[in-house]
């Protein structure tokens, strides 16, 4: 009897060592001995994010896309997700495994958000359960933080008010912004139409706290409506915002007195404001388009009032221009001394014909100034 229980035993050993044996050299066994001879995974390959790529805080969580991994064995692959914030993955943010393969690529979405302000590296690596790929190579991405910056509010002049001079000083609210903003910029955009298609003048300033204004440069026509509107832009990133609403305004009458002068038009002088824009002003408003004999009649008039002023830099005379112009031999659109200093008194002579006094310049030594 202790015989026939002894072999009983030995029996149901042989017979569970026979199913161990069995169970191990399957494949597809979950406790099949690894690595097994001859199987070959190749590595996986990121796919998106991936080469530097930027992304917004606000576009998160982030999806890890890659190209799945082949093998030539029976047991089905998996994946190992890795995010770190260095090359060598000593600081991962993120790691999970047993990630199951999509169709030809696997997807992954990150649970939560990464910090802003950062580069990330991720990689991948493919496993059997027995066998593994190399890992992947190396995809980097940077999180960041987007500037917005929203519209100014315009403050003054506004509401086509009419303004007491010819060089406004232009009020605006700062323009909201979030994200990293560095240092603001303006750029205004003055027109005498509503659709900008004619622009009287561009400029760009920089922003004050809360409130910021910016006194014109030159003096405006007078008595004339105006057009402006205003938008910011981070100077460090050009990140813009969008134009503020439109506002319309009008400058002061221009009052002209009289002052004896030779002839060429009705004299322009003192108490006219804003000189010598002003005389150059009221000498342009004498006239329509001018022709080119009425362009020179402009420019001595100009000249004489300038003298009859004494506005400093004088005399004034108009300047020859022997070739190459419309204008009998002169400048077209120019004020000099006999200093050699001259001043541009029309933006366009041949077209828009826009008053203006700009700083003094040169002019060539082979030209000369008649003194008017």
């Amino acid at each position: 009897m202790k015989k026939l229980r002894a072999l009983s035993v030995v029996s149901a050993l042989l017979v569970a060592s026979c199913v161990g044996a069995e169970k191990s050299s399957n494949p597809l066994s979950p406790t099949v001995a690894g690595p097994i001879p001859g199987v070959n995974i190749t590595p996986p390959s990121p796919v998106e994010p991936r080469d530097g790529v930027k992304i917004a805080a606000d576009q998160q969580p982030i999806t890890l896309l890659l190209a799945n991994a082949a093998t030539n064995g029976d047991r089905p692959l998996s994946y190992v997700f890795e995010v770190a914030t260095d090359i060598g993955f000593t600081n991962k943010v993120f790691s999970r495994d047993g990630v199951t393969p999509g169709e030809g690529r696997t997807a992954l979405r990150l649970p939560d958000p990464l910090a802003s302000g950062r580069t990330y590296y991720w990689r991948a690596q493919a496993m059997d359960g027995a066998n593994s790929s190399a890992v992947s190579a190396l995809a980097f991405f940077t999180i960041f933080t987007p500037i917005v910056i929203d519209q100014p509010r315009l403050d003054f002049p506004i509401n086509n008010t009419r303004i007491d001079d010819l060089k406004p000083e232009f009020r605006l609210t700062n323009a909201p912004r979030s994200g990293p903003v560095g240092a603001i910029n303006y750029v205004l955009e003055l027109s005498d139409t509503d659709t900008f298609a004619n622009k009287v003048a561009i400029w760009t300033f920089r922003e004050s706290p809360g409130r910021t204004s910016f006194d014109a440069p030159h003096p405006l026509v007078g008595d004339k409506q105006f057009f402006w509107h205003v938008h910011a832009f981070d100077t460090s990133t050009n990140a813009s915002g969008p134009w503020s609403d439109t506002q319309a305004f009008r400058t002061a009458m221009t009052v002209v007195a009289p002052i004896p002068g030779p002839g060429g038009g009705r004299p322009c002088g003192p108490p006219y404001p804003n000189q010598p824009f002003g005389i150059v002003q009221c000498r342009r408003s004498q006239y329509g388009h001018m022709s080119s004999s009425q362009i020179v009649a402009f420019l001595k008039g100009v000249a004489k009032d300038l003298n009859a002023a004494g506005i400093s830099g004088g005399p004034f005379g108009i300047l020859t221009k022997p070739s190459g112009n419309q204008c009998e031999g002169f400048s077209c659109d120019f004020i000099c001394n006999p200093r050699g200093q001259g001043w541009d008194v029309l933006v366009d002579a041949e077209g828009a014909q826009t008053p203006i006094w700009g700083n003094p310049k040169g002019y060539p030594s082979d030209r000369s100034c008649i003194i008017q």
